[in-house]
């Protein structure tokens, strides 16, 4: 910027580098002054004029540090004159703009474009302490900042002196400041951010909301944005920040869904490898928070899947390996036992689900192969899926997706399922699966009428005060009674034939015991009919051989099927020679 020399004295007499110039330019016979790099242009000189020449000047947060840049290269310091421009600066700023916090916020959002005048004036280290003071003050005595309550400008400070009245229009949350600082630059949010972290006494829970609005402010929603060349290098860096200022206490500050979010990212921008194992570590503490929307990842090539499958692999190993940490801890402190371990297992609980969930979300793809769908099913134990209806949701769709499996790949993914663990619903559905092998059919079929003779048995001979223990532990019945003789599931068989024909004999069939013993299997498919009638008769002529009490029952519990009407004693003989 060049300056004429016919500015008056009162100029000179309140700027050092002003006359050390002007002698210099009477040297060179020079009629200009040229005063090189001048912070904050012409504005902040015609700031520092007026101030010489006695004309009333206005500062605010917007201009104040390019006025204080400025005194500062034209040398406007006390040695000059007393109560010069320099120290008229520095007093606003302590008694105004750093006791503001919307006007620190400002000022500091200023300072990138006086760099380095403003680095080395310490206003930006000055700021970033004003703010992150301000953020640890009781909310008690806090008033809403500026972005959360434009409309009540006046409201806006931060209130010191707790005798003052105060005007409250609703109490102040905790967080109340993160969506204020979102405003700032990447480079300037993280200095900030690491300073309210150094005092330490801010929740992690809302150093990790902080976080969580600052993604959500810069980075973009699309894809394509995301990755384009124009940011791709500026989101990578945005990315890596956030992960760095994540709050050291294992992931409990951040919700599984923003980290899961943040990993998404992180891939798409190749995020450095450190950074990714940062998140990946954090997710494992809490899958079981996750749902399933959050592990659908996208791949990248060359992985010909939709999704990212080793990625949720490498997820479920590091949960895992962490919660078998935690219960040797457990067991070698021995405190709380109780409590922790129930909360362990609900956890194991919810990731079980998960699983399940995501199986029949990934069974839709045609490139995923048989392997990878076994490998995720069996990365948590069997005890964290009481009950396998969601498997059998997941295994139907894959069978469904991929019709050319060969035999031994049918039977290994089938094989995951354990038919003892279905659901009534669930069982009458596979029964009339086509698509499931004959053998796990055959498994539904036995097991559903263990079930079912297990629970009439039991029931018939209960009191009404005992029927509710009874109906709540049917399936430990049914699973001890499938692993006892096929004496004893002949008999149970029997007797349920026994009480049917009671009921037939006068007239007063029960619909809602006919549904429990029966009503399934009249819905059942012309296969599985056939099967469940050589079940029925095998049983029945094993029962025959080994008990007299039911070789009268004679009829088949198919026979109310209507349309099936051959004599029993020829059909029996003929149903068993078919299948010795």
């Amino acid at each position: 910027m060049r300056v004429s020399l016919d500015f008056q004295f009162p100029l000179l007499s309140k700027s050092n580098r002003l006359q050390k110039l002007l002698t210099k330019t009477n040297e060179e016979c020079s009629d200009e002054i040229q005063l090189n790099d001048f912070p904050g242009a012409s504005k902040a000189f015609e700031i520092c004029v007026k101030f010489c020449y006695g004309m009333t000047v206005t500062l605010n947060a917007y201009n104040v540090v390019a006025a204080r840049c400025a005194a500062e290269y034209l040398e406007m310091t006390e040695d000059i004159e007393k109560g010069n421009l320099v120290f008229k600066i520095e007093v606003f700023l302590t008694s105004s703009i750093f006791r503001s916090w919307k006007d620190s916020i400002i000022v500091l959002q200023t300072t990138k474009s006086l760099l380095p005048w403003s680095e080395d004036l310490k206003i930006v280290g000055r700021c970033i302490d004003s703010i992150a003071s301000k953020t640890s003050v009781d909310p008690a005595n806090i008033t809403w900042s500026y972005t959360y309550n434009r409309k009540l400008s006046e409201l806006d400070k931060i209130v010191e002196d707790k005798t003052a009245p105060r005007e409250k229009i609703e109490p102040v949350p905790k967080d109340w400041w993160v969506e204020d600082i979102c405003e700032l630059d990447i480079d300037l949010y993280k200095r900030v951010m690491i300073t309210i972290k150094s005092k330490g006494r801010m929740d992690g829970v809302v150093i990790g909301e902080a976080l969580k609005m600052y993604a959500v402010r810069w980075l973009p929603d699309s894809v394509d944005a995301l990755v384009s060349d124009a940011h791709a290098r500026r989101n990578k860096s945005l990315v890596e920040t956030i992960v760095c200022l994540l709050p050291c206490d294992n992931g409990m500050g951040c919700s599984c869904s923003f980290l899961l979010k943040l990993l998404k990212v992180a891939i798409l921008v190749e995020a450095d490898e450190s950074s990714r194992g940062h998140l990946m570590k954090n997710i494992g503490l809490k899958l079981h928070e996750a749902s399933v929307r959050d592990l659908l990842i996208p791949s990248r090539l060359p992985v010909i899947t939709k999704f990212d499958i080793d990625l949720v692999q490498d997820l479920l190993n590091l949960y895992m390996t962490n919660l078998r940490g935690s219960r040797d801890i457990e067991s070698e402190e021995k405190k709380d036992k109780a409590n922790e371990s129930m909360l362990g297992q609900r956890s194991l609980l919810n990731v079980g689900k998960l699983v399940d969930g995501y199986l029949g979300e990934i069974a839709h793809d045609q490139n995923l192969g048989p392997t990878s769908f076994v490998d995720i099913s069996q990365s948590i134990p069997d005890f964290a899926r009481p009950n396998h209806d969601g498997l059998y949701r997941a295994i139907d769709i894959y069978l469904k997706e991929h019709p050319g499996l060969t035999k031994a790949e049918r039977k290994k993914i089938c094989g995951l399922m354990d038919v003892k663990k279905l659901t009534v619903d669930a069982s009458m559905h596979a029964a009339q699966n086509e698509r499931l092998p004959l053998r796990v059919v055959v498994q539904v079929l036995y097991f559903e009428q263990i079930r079912a003779a297990a629970s009439n048995g039991r029931t018939r001979g209960n009191s009404p005060r005992n029927s509710s223990s009874t109906l709540v532990n049917g399936d430990e019945e049914c699973v001890k009674t499938g692993g006892e003789s096929c004496h004893s599931l002949n008999t149970q068989m029997c007797q349920l034939k026994m009480r049917d024909e009671e009921f037939n004999k006068n007239g007063k069939l029960n619909k809602k015991s006919s549904k429990n013993s029966r009503s399934g299997m009249q819905l059942l498919p012309s296969r599985s009919r056939r099967i469940f009638d050589k079940l029925w008769i095998v049983g029945k002529g094993q029962g025959e051989n080994r008990s007299s009490e039911t070789s009268g029952s004679s009829n088949s519990p198919t026979s109310v099927v209507p349309g099936d009407t051959k004599s029993s004693g020829s059909s029996l003989r003929h149903r068993r020679h078919s299948i010795s």
